[in-house]
Order: C-alpha cells, then sequence, then structure tokens
C-alpha cells in the first residue's frame, strides 16, 4: 500500500471521505480494524503534508515515519501525528491497523522519524488497554477536529471505559530513544 516515496495510508493528519475496510487478521484474533481514506486525502492531503515535513515544516507536530516494509524490507515512509505527553512521545493509528502498524511491529518496533534532515531513530513500544487511555484522550483534544470521525464520534470529554473500549482499534506507540543522525 506505502511506496518508498509517498503513502496512501493517514494516521491522523488530514480528514477525508474513507471506507471502511479490515486487514487480515491473525488466526484466532479479531478482525482488524481500518478505514482506508478516501482518494483526496490518499492522493492529496497525504502528499502535500509529507512533502513539506519533508522541507522541514511540521504541520501541527507531523513527522514522515520511515520503518522497513514487513515484505519487501524497503523503507516505507508515512505522515504520522507526533504527541508529546507529559515527557514521552507517541504515535497513534486514528484510522486503526493501517500499513504503517503491521511494518513497524514486524520490525519489531524500529522506525525513524523524519522532519527535513533531521532523522531520529527510535523504538516503539505498543500500549494497550489502559495504558492507551490518556494517550487517546490526549490526541483527541489535539486532533478531533481532524481524526474525530474515525473515533466513533468519541472526543477527549469521554470517559475512560468510553476510550479503553475503542483502544484496541486504534494502536498506541510509546517512543524511546532520541538518536539524531
Amino acid at each position: 500500500m506505502d511506496t518508498s516515496t509517498t503513502s496512501t495510508t493517514m494516521t491522523g493528519s488530514t480528514t477525508g471521505a474513507g471506507t471502511t475496510g479490515t486487514a487480515p487478521a491473525a488466526a484466532g484474533s479479531p478482525r482488524a480494524h481500518y478505514l482506508r481514506p478516501g482518494w483526496f486525502t490518499r492522493k492529496v492531503m497525504n502528499r502535500a503534508v509529507l512533502g513539506l515535513t519533508r522541507l522541514g515544516v511540521s504541520v501541527w507536530g507531523s513527522r514522515v515515519l520511515e520503518v522497513k516494509g514487513r515484505r519487501s524490507g524497503e523503507p516505507r515512509r508515512v505522515p504520522v501525528n507526533l504527541l508529546e505527553l507529559d515527557g514521552r512521545r507517541y504515535l497513534v493509528s486514528a484510522r486503526g491497523e493501517g500499513e504503517w502498524v503491521r511494518n513497524v511491529r514486524a520490525a519489531q518496533g524500529e522506525l525513524d522519524l523524519l522532519v527535513g534532515r533531521r532523522r531520529e531513530h527510535l523504538s516503539a513500544v505498543e500500549l494497550s488497554g489502559a495504558d492507551a487511555v490518556p494517550v487517546l484522550r490526549a490526541y483527541l483534544r489535539r486532533w478531533k477536529a481532524e481524526v474525530g470521525a474515525f473515533f466513533d464520534g468519541l472526543g477527549a470529554d469521554a470517559s475512560d471505559a468510553e476510550l479503553a473500549a475503542i483502544a484496541e482499534r486504534h494502536p498506541v506507540f510509546a517512543l524511546s530513544g532520541r538518536t539524531t543522525a
């Protein structure tokens, strides 16, 4: 789905009409949730945010996520929103288990975040359940106007129980290691 220079998935930098799609689920697990972005998001907004971020212009905290493709082994790039909360940094997949999420999992959390010529080598650890709730709340507080439609109408004011109920549909990764190359 991704290419080495552009991406067709968006995880929160913009909204756009999308269709519901599901990714293949592992045996014995519930079906993976994923909302495919619409044409405008894929062809216009993702490319615009990706281009600006590559030039060094961060759009509301945007970064270019670069991760090794799980099938091709080639670097894959996608624009993402980097959330900073209580001194830690997080990535949230508003649309669900998209290509970048599967690639990060397959790469055992090893990824790079880019802005302009700056590259950070980071490790990601996926959070679940109650650990994801405060991150989802902060993410919705910051980007609800752009991604709220992907969260079943929930916002930052939702209860912990409501956010915990949708947490498995929106992967959250805590980032560590701030090495600049």
